[in-house]
């Protein structure tokens, strides 16, 4: 018997300028049902940003990253979504909504801490 369980997640991009196509992992959105928990971790890199687009809109993209960390702590500042279940908010999170800051497809693996599963994919994916 495994102390493991099943977690999803999907990375967030930047993509500052559609019509080029071109994206920087920004963010990670882990969700692990087995333990009502869902956890986001965000890193922008600016450098890289202006690489692609020297005219982005460093704030606006990370007030929309904020935002996604807000809702997955389900704290006042997430407004509605504050009431909703993890897997309901992760669900929402990973439903598209911008042109800019896009979730990218749902990835599964096993974890004992989730927490720290959205640190790891971090580092290794956006860093």
């Amino acid at each position: 018997m495994s102390d493991r369980d099943v977690f999803e997640y999907a990375l967030l991009r930047v993509v500052p300028r559609v019509e080029r196509g071109e994206q920087i992992n920004a963010g990670v959105v882990v969700y692990c049902r087995a333990k009502s928990c869902v956890v986001a971790r965000t890193y922008l890199d600016e450098a890289r940003l202006h690489a692609l687009d020297p005219g982005a809109d460093v704030e606006g993209i990370r007030s929309a990253l904020r935002a996604v960390e807000d809702v997955c702590e389900g704290g006042r500042r997430a407004g509605q979504a504050a009431g909703d279940a993890a897997g309901r908010r992760f669900r929402w999170l990973i439903a598209p909504r911008s042109t800019v800051v896009q979730p990218g497809p749902v990835h599964t693996g096993l974890t004992t801490d989730p927490a720290a599963e959205a640190e790891r994919l971090l580092g290794l994916l956006v860093r």
